[in-house]
């Protein structure tokens, strides 16, 4: 065997092993203590707080009676009230049996806490984890910025041959004759860009210095890598952020859409790049992958891709949102992620879609080494993703996940009782039996999926 050939997969597998760790540590984190401060506002005493499971590396009793752990398995957590099961020593029976004949102490239980109490303390978690998703994404904005309107030149990308006849601080007014709408009438933008004449260089009207004059510059969406998309046939040839494909299968190529149309048109052979990386050319050679993509009316449509993102020709100068715009771009971002998955299971349900679509541990694992590979920010947005599929898949109406706890809080609402205590484990064995499935289900497609 060649180890020093196998080092850097063996490093790869490392830091991919590290970044998943980290995700799942900061989105399960966030989820407990979800659970547990509004389990302990409410008057829930919670017993342990736990991050990982296992033998216990560390811990620490805090002034309320909890103890703060951090387990040797880090892949997990929870949170142990008062009251809970623990059949392994019964001393949470025998806690039970001492606290029965004391009302005031069987409030503090999870089991003799208040209907509503018990019910925001289930809740939190998921909340919680939508709460991450929201706060990143409304960090990711107010520190990145929006683009400027009317479109304005914030610094050139480097494309190869190209003419610095664009300047930073340019306005942009017309392309081509054609006037730049602002960019929040999206459809109005989209005909713009439809307008573009496919030519490698266009004539821009720019607003420089107070002075409106008529430029000469690059083709105003070029072949550009802005990002490469996890597990996408790009990153596995090796494409970077900030490539410029040159020619696909020998034919020269300047627009995103020729790349566009060439993959599209592949009938998925593989393709062969030139590309263009900060003055060197290289030659790569990729087979598209068949993609399914969410349309505006909720349906997916397959279409093949490598796997990147594309960008114009500069990076567009940018200005700080206001925070409640950011705030509310936050929530937006976080319902098209709910939305989006929701329709994605269903689609997967009926059959119009894959169940490729669906990633288990293995799968996101990877993307967490890809992403952070790329960037924090990219990792840090990753993360904000995953919080909000993991709140989501909690609130499913299962048996053992937050969903069906609150499931048996409506039963007990309506009919004035919670379910019998064999009905519950019947449930629970029933609903940790799906679980389990849907985990092995999972790591199948990770492993045997294409």
């Amino acid at each position: 065997m060649d180890i020093l050939g196998f080092l850097p997969q063996f490093g790869s597998f490392i830091w991919t092993v590290i970044a998943f760790v980290i995700a799942l540590s900061v989105i399960v984190a966030i989820h407990e203590y979800g659970h547990y401060i509004v389990g302990r506002w409410t008057g829930i005493k919670a017993d342990v707080f736990s991050l990982g499971f296992g033998p216990v590396l560390w811990s620490r009793p805090d002034k309320h009676g909890t103890q703060w752990q951090i387990a040797a398995l880090p892949f997990g957590g929870f949170v142990k009230f008062a009251g809970d099961a623990n059949a392994a020593s019964g001393k949470d029976e025998e806690a039970m049996e001492a606290v029965a004949d004391d009302p005031e102490a069987l409030r503090h239980t999870m089991h003799g806490a208040p209907l509503w109490a018990r019910a925001l303390t289930v809740a939190a978690g998921p909340v919680f984890n939508f709460a991450l998703s929201i706060i990143v994404f409304f960090g990711v904005a107010m520190t990145a910025g929006v683009a400027k309107d009317p479109l304005t030149v914030g610094e050139m990308r480097p494309l190869p041959a190209l003419q610095q006849s664009l300047l930073p601080g340019d306005e942009l007014r017309a392309v081509n004759g054609v006037r730049v709408p602002s960019r929040e009438d999206e459809d109005a933008y989209a005909a713009f860009i439809d307008s573009l004449p496919l030519e490698a260089t266009l004539q821009y009207d720019v607003l420089r210095d107070g002075q409106t004059q008529t430029v000469t510059g690059p083709y105003l969406l070029p072949a550009l890598v802005s990002r490469v998309m996890p597990q996408s046939a790009a990153y596995e040839a090796g494409l970077k952020t900030g490539d410029v494909i040159t020619a696909v299968d020998g034919l020269p190529t300047f627009a995103f859409d020729q790349l566009k149309t060439a993959v599209e048109g592949s009938g998925g052979a593989a393709l062969a790049l030139n590309v263009w990386r900060a003055g060197d050319e290289l030659e790569f050679t990729m087979t598209p992958k068949a993609t399914d993509e969410p349309q505006d009316d909720g349906t997916f449509k397959q279409n093949l891709r490598i796997g990147i993102a594309g960008g114009m020709a500069f990076e567009p100068a940018t200005e700080a949102p206001g925070a409640s715009d950011a705030l509310w771009g936050g929530v937006v971002n976080t319902w098209r992620i709910i939305d989006g998955s929701i329709s994605g299971l269903k689609q997967m349900i009926v059959g119009n879609i894959s169940t490729c679509n669906l990633s288990g541990p293995i799968g996101i694992a990877q993307t967490s080494g890809a992403t952070a590979s790329q960037g924090a920010q990219s990792f840090i947005y990753f993360i904000a993703v995953l919080s909000t599929a993991v709140g989501l898949l909690n609130l499913f109406p299962i048996p053992a996940l937050d969903g069906g706890h609150l499931v048996f809080y409506a039963y007990e609402a309506v009919r004035g009782k919670p379910p019998s205590d064999t009905a519950l484990r019947i449930l629970m064995t029933i609903g940790l039996g799906l679980v389990l499935t849907l985990m092995v289900f999972a790591l199948g497609h990770d492993l045997f999926c294409p």
